[in-house]
């Protein structure tokens, strides 16, 4: 193996993952303060230069690393424990988020009576919902009714897409599709599916756009993780690309050249010997509370203070979000891993791996 690959420097006793993904989380937030004040995501930074939000962005370069670690995660552990895991760490942290929401944070902004409010059907929906199909767009009686955005939980729509994405890799790994071949097949397709789409729907609703990005994000992660051994760990196909997308602004090739940048920039930065340093690894990993709790924080503090500019929200927000993601992490997160371990562990020493 080449002392350059990609596969060499995930060799390495440390890496950058956990302080990117923390990065990532920090700039959703960041993004969010400027719509949910006003209402339009075209206020957020970068919306109207790149026709992505920070946030979304952010959000692309979470896929991008979900789908590098998941495939490792998958191929080190196999199908039963890959479940397990995945499970473990993606649904302790929701279900606390909803609860905590639904529960706590509902009667103490709702304008109803307390009794009032869990009396009424909405609330019970609302944990249903948010927890069987992952809706971010759902209310709660009574709360947020002057913010622009009444919805509680606004980010949990990507986790519907994560664990789509979880399924799609699950299947390919027992379909025997767990291949350098066949994930390179089917990044070419997702791409060249959006560019068509795009060429033949200049209008394509963002719904339509989210189906093709995620899951190209997530398979262009996958992909350079089966391919590791054989990508040199290099910057010039990071600057190829993202030239190729500044050049192609404005035509159907564009969003595609632009989340392919962004995967391969993302897990580049992740692998960098810059990054690959044990002072710039998080001692907790936040990144999961902070993504979990920024929106409900940042629309709590608009509906106290509707009046105060985006800056000014902002680091109340980052700091609350901070505490309640450490409290999430300490209480929720890691125990749930914890669990995790014990249980992998009791399968056996190959699966306790990762």
């Amino acid at each position: 193996m080449s002392a350059n690959t990609f596969g060499r420097a995930l060799a390495r006793p440390h890496n950058g993952f956990s302080a990117l993904r923390l990065a990532l989380a920090t700039a959703v937030v960041v993004s969010h303060a400027f719509s949910v004040t006003s209402g339009q995501p075209l206020d957020e930074p970068l919306a109207r230069a790149t026709g992505f939000s920070l946030g979304a962005h952010a959000v692309n370069g979470f896929f991008a690393v979900s789908g590098f670690l998941v495939a490792m995660s998958l191929e080190r552990r196999g199908a039963r424990d890959y479940v397990l895991a995945r499970t473990l760490r993606i649904l302790p942290g929701v279900i606390a988020a909803t609860l905590i929401v639904t529960l706590i944070l509902g009667p103490a902004l709702t304008r109803l009576p307390v009794a009032a409010y869990l009396s009424e059907p909405g609330p019970w929906r609302f944990i249903r919902d948010t927890l069987t199909t992952f809706k971010s767009n759902a209310s709660l009686p009574g709360v947020f009714p002057d913010n622009p955005y009444r919805s509680p939980l606004g980010t949990v729509w990507t986790l519907k897409y994560e664990v789509l994405c979880y399924l799609g890799l699950l299947v390919a790994g027992l379909l025997g599709l767990l291949r350098r071949g066949p994930a390179l097949a089917l990044v070419a397709a997702l791409a060249m599916g959006l560019a068509a789409a795009e060429f033949l729907h200049p209008d394509l609703s963002e719904g339509a756009e989210t189906r093709f990005r995620l899951p190209l994000l997530f398979a262009s992660g996958s992909a350079l993780y089966l391919w590791r051994d054989r990508l040199r760990h290099r910057a010039w196909p990071l600057v190829a690309l993202a030239l190729a997308a500044a050049l192609l602004q404005g035509t159907p090739p564009y969003r595609a050249t632009l989340f392919l940048a962004e995967a391969y920039g993302a897990i580049w930065l992740a692998l960098s010997p810059a990054l690959a340093h044990p002072a710039l690894e998080p001692r907790a990993d936040l990144s999961y509370g902070i993504y979990l709790y920024g929106w409900p924080i940042q629309q709590s503090l608009h509906a106290l203070m509707p009046a105060a500019a985006p800056w000014l929200l902002l680091p109340p927000a980052l700091a609350l979000t901070g505490l309640v993601a450490a409290a999430s992490w300490v209480a929720v997160e890691k125990p749930a891993l914890r669990l995790k371990a014990r249980a992998l562990r009791a399968r056996g020493p190959q699966a306790a791996v990762s």
